[in-house]
Order: C-alpha cells, then sequence, then structure tokens
C-alpha cells in the first residue's frame, strides 16, 4: 500500500471502503499487534462535532476504531450517576472506549478541578487533555488530584500565540511535577508552531499521556507562509517518525486522529487519514 496519496485519486479509486472492510485482514496488519502497532488508536470526537454523539458513534464504528478521547459536546461532563450510566450504555452500545477527555481548562478552583476528575473516573477515563493555568497553585492541585486520582494531566499545545505553544513550555511547567502531569501532544499544532512533533514526544518522553495524530503543511502563498491543515500523509508530519517515538515509549494511552476540515462530511477524509497511518505503522 503506498505511504500517501492524492486524495482525489483516494476518493475515485473508491479505497477509502475497501481499507475500512479490511481493518480486521491480515492482508494489512503491521504486526501480531494488528494495524495500528498494538495502540489505542481512536479519534478525537471533535473530529465528528457536527454529528450528535449516537451518529459521531456509529462513524467511529465504521472507521473500524474503538476508542475515543471523547470532547465535551459529545458526553457533556456531569456529576448525576442516571446520566453518567447512559454516556456508558451509548458507548459500549457501538463498541467504544472512552480512554481520554477534553480539552478541560483548570486553575486553582478545587471544587472544579475535583468534578472533572471525578467524572473522569466514574467513566473510567485514564486521561484529561487539558489547559492548565500555568501557575504554582493550579500545578498544586494538580499534583494533588493525579495522585489521588491516579489520572493523568495531560497539557495540549494550541498553537501560535497559545500559552503552551512551544516544547519547552510543557516542559517548563511539568519538569518538577507529579509523574501523571504531562502532556497532549498535538501534532498538527506543534507544526503550526515550526516545532517537530517527533522531537516533542522524544523529550516528553514518559510523560506523554495523549496524541492528538493531525497533520500540517506549510504553504507559501503571496511570499507568506501559511499553515493548512491537511489529510494525514498530505502535509508535514512524519508519521513513521512519530510512530516510531511512541513505540519507544510504550505508549499506552490514546492516539488520536484529529481532524478539523470539511466538518460536514468528514468520513472520506477520514478514512485516507487511516489508511495512511496503517502504511505508516507497516513500516515501522
Amino acid at each position: 500500500m503506498p505511504t500517501s496519496f492524492n486524495r482525489r485519486e483516494f476518493l475515485k479509486t473508491g479505497m477509502a471502503g475497501i481499507a475500512v472492510a479490511a481493518l480486521g485482514g491480515t492482508a494489512i496488519a503491521a504486526d501480531d499487534n494488528g494495524p495500528y502497532l498494538g495502540f489505542k488508536m481512536g479519534i478525537q470526537s471533535y473530529s465528528l462535532r457536527d454529528f450528535k454523539a449516537e451518529a459521531a458513534l456509529e462513524h467511529t464504528k465504521t472507521l473500524g476504531l474503538e476508542f475515543w478521547e471523547s470532547f465535551p459536546g459529545h458526553l457533556p461532563m456531569t456529576s448525576v450517576p442516571k446520566q453518567i450510566e447512559a454516556h456508558k450504555e451509548l458507548v459500549n452500545k457501538y463498541g467504544v472506549t472512552v480512554v481520554a477527555y477534553g480539552v478541560l481548562g483548570f486553575n486553582e478552583n478545587e471544587n472544579a478541578a475535583r468534578e472533572k476528575f471525578e467524572f473522569a473516573k466514574a467513566m473510567g477515563i485514564k486521561s484529561l487533555s487539558a489547559d492548565p493555568k500555568p501557575d504554582k497553585a493550579t500545578f498544586d492541585l494538580l499534583d494533588k488530584l493525579v495522585a489521588e486520582y491516579d489520572i493523568a494531566i495531560a497539557i495540549h499545545n494550541h498553537g501560535p500565540g497559545h500559552q503552551y505553544n512551544k516544547i519547552s513550555d510543557v516542559e517548563n511547567v511539568v519538569k518538577d511535577r507529579h509523574p501523571k502531569i504531562g502532556a497532549c501532544v498535538d501534532t498538527g499544532h506543534y507544526l503550526r508552531s515550526d516545532e517537530d512533533p517527533v522531537e516533542a514526544v522524544q523529550r516528553l518522553g514518559k510523560r506523554v499521556f495523549g496524541c492528538h495524530l493531525k497533520d500540517v503543511k506549510t504553504v507559501e502563498q503571496d511570499g507568506k507562509r501559511q499553515k493548512q491543515f491537511k489529510i494525514a500523509g498530505e502535509g508535514d508530519l512524519n508519521v513513521v517518525g512519530l510512530l516510531k517515538a511512541l513505540k519507544s515509549l510504550d505508549y499506552q494511552y490514546c492516539l488520536a486522529l484529529e481532524y478539523e476540515e470539511n466538518s460536514k462530511n468528514p468520513m472520506p477524509d477520514l478514512e485516507a487519514c487511516l489508511v495512511h497511518v496503517r502504511a505508516c505503522a507497516a513500516k515501522v
């Protein structure tokens, strides 16, 4: 299977449907752990944000994926036991496990933070993608809560202008903190910040508790550099390098495909992204 695809060619040949139908087959298996190298390959459900939760889960099943990083719009945070059970029943219906959730803000407000951790605990969530206020009070609180709940905080970079723009911004706030305070490496936003996502994984190491697999390409238009979100394989992301770096860490958290374009009809693009990820996995 080729390592990159022209989107028009991909759609014209109808490979998207064939690839999804073949997900469980040995022909595309990267190794004995399957086509995704044993990673918890899933999707950041924000990619399906224009669909209600059940339709988004149905699309996830069609893609052959079993893991979600849910964004709050699909599974609203709640402390009501019946609502939590309803969330669980809904995702179980489609064979999906919610292993991550976010992106959530945090500050020094302990009651608000505890509500988020209590929800995560009730849902069986292992990591919270987060945008915490970068001050001592907030991180002192997070130190206490990650130890108490055994749920990781994964700081999400969000590109130029964000408080966690560069790899070093995350390194600086986590270096003396509890081992379960770390990073959600958003590969697309690091590319937007002219940072290398593979280097981010290598530098942050065992503190990587989330990864949004997203591709971005730098282009020149009218003499100016611009960043464009792309289907995986059409941008600047080194997917083979990323998978190798995660594999070297024995990464056990969600590897979440995220695609922000074409929100009304994202399925062909998401399928194309997954074809590329599988092709890259076969090279690792």
